[in-house]
């Protein structure tokens, strides 16, 4: 053990340990859960205090040994081992503890690579040098801006993945004719792809609203230190570390219009949560549509069949159930979940700081986490996977009651009410029950009841968009 020393005391710190006191202070203080900070986060907050460390180096501010030290540090640490970030996600407000972690971490490393000993802060200290012209108070919400922009490119993939699978199918099942359902209840046809090319469009509505929230993040708090007036900051501080950061991430980041507005509010991330929270929403409808036309495969509606994935019971020989659907219900459930906390934390803001950065932070990338991890493997083992249960949606087509609304505009709705309460309950099909009565001849019902006539639609599902 090798003993350090901050502002309130002394503390043991293990000797081959590259975070230090403080570091100690946090673990001792918040024993919460055991996570600790996503390596997007880490590897973030390392890119920024070395973009931080060459700016104050080019402004003449930071030692130009110590500058290359720390530089050469943050290079090492980057997406290295993640063990010397202990801070639990459930921390110190505004995320003091784990950019006294990082600070600390970096300054160790910097000095080992100085050939000192680690602790040894007369040299390289960590909020001296590793910490100049910054704060706890811009740093996090800038890393985690950066770690969120970073982290989403793969969500938006996998969304743009989703949406060509469901419109593959949907122009694989174009033909089919099928009953539609309003209020679970009969209603007008519609074909089977018409039904997965609105949930394809539903998707891409949904990762057009993540890039456009996603854009929000791009302005960043780096800069205004501690309240937002920038203090301790050399002149062009900033905006040289913006810079940087641009060149480092390939997209075009923008220093705070008002650093104390980004000091006090989280409106930003709350936004883009606010999206991935719809995004989640529809999942679940999605889902459970596919639960409920999977359903069956005797008893249920049973028009489409989901890849059998794994045995579904451990008492019923050859059940199969809905899994993967399941599984992105409970995902998106979750996710839900974390936007109620993430509200919560956004209003929490008070006077010139919202000290739930931290909060946010974890459940927007717990939830951006959890679809990158399974939104490829639902993809694969269930949408790409989907096939069609012809002969039951012919079934549902030539069965619907609803196929009276057809003859609305030839005897009027109340006639065209009358005969589809008579089929349902003499259970005969409304196009036989129609030529019976001699509403229709039999060719005029062919022509009428034909499944391109009754379950036409405004879309061209060859192409997937809408015919104008």
């Amino acid at each position: 053990m090798r003993k350090e020393l901050d502002s309130l005391g002394e503390k043991e710190v293990p000797d081959d340990a590259l975070y230090g006191v403080q570091t100690v202070r946090a673990v001792e203080n918040f024993p919460v859960t055991g996570r600790t900070a996503f390596p997007e986060l880490i590897d973030s907050y390392i890119i920024l205090k070395k973009a931080c460390a060459e700016a104050n180096m080019e402004l003449d501010k930071l030692d130009p040994k110590k500058g290359e030290y720390i530089l050469e540090a943050c290079e090492k640490l980057y997406r290295s081992s993640y063990d010397e970030f202990k801070v639990d996600v459930f921390q110190a407000g505004a995320g003091t503890s784990f950019n006294m972690n990082v600070n600390e971490v970096i300054a160790n490393k910097a000095l080992e690579l100085a050939g000192k000993e680690k602790g040894e802060y007369d040299h390289i200290h960590p909020n001296d040098h590793v910490n100049m012209s910054q704060s706890s108070n811009d740093t996090y919400p800038t890393a985690s801006h950066l770690a969120i922009i970073d982290i989403s490119q793969d969500l938006v993939e996998d969304l743009k993945g989703l949406k060509k699978d469901f419109q593959d199918k949907g122009k694989e099942f174009s033909d089919i004719a099928k009953s539609g359902r309003t209020h679970l209840m009969d209603a007008t046809p519609v074909t089977l792809g018409d039904e997965l090319l609105g949930y394809a469009r539903t998707i891409e509505r949904s990762f057009k609203n993540l890039e456009t929230s996603l854009k929000g993040l791009y302005e960043l708090p780096i800069g205004g230190t501690a309240t937002g007036t920038g203090v301790n900051t050399p002149e062009g501080f900033r905006d040289k570390v913006v810079k940087k950061l641009s060149s480092e991430y390939g997209f075009e980041f923008v220093s705070a219009e008002n650093s104390f507005e980004m000091l006090q509010s989280r409106m930003p991330m709350g936004n883009f949560m606010g999206a991935l929270k719809n995004l989640a929403l529809e999942l679940i409808r999605i889902a459970n549509d596919l639960r409920l036309l999977s359903s069956g495969p005797k008893t249920g509606l049973s028009e489409i069949k989901l890849p059998a994935v794994q045995p579904g019971s451990s008492i019923m020989p050859g059940k199969v159930n809905p899994v993967m659907a399941e599984c992105l219900n409970m995902i998106s459930f979750q996710i839900v979940g974390n936007s109620t906390t993430v509200d919560m934390a956004v209003q929490a803001g008070q006077i010139e700081l919202n000290v739930m950065t931290p909060v946010i932070t974890y459940n927007i990338m717990e939830s951006v986490w959890m679809l990158n991890n399974f939104l490829p493997i639902f993809r694969g083992r269930c949408v790409q996977g989907i096939s069609a249960n012809r002969s039951k949606c012919k079934e549902h087509f030539e069965s619907s009651v609803s196929l009276a609304t057809l003859l609305s505009p030839k005897i009027g709705y109340m006639k065209a009410a009358e005969l589809a309460k008579e089929s349902n309950e003499k259970d005969i099909p409304v196009p036989k029950l129609a030529v019976k009565k001699g509403i229709v001849t039999e060719q005029e019902a062919e022509e009428l009841f034909s499944t391109k006539n009754a379950a036409k639609s405004k879309y061209d599902t060859s192409r997937g968009e809408e015919r104008l």
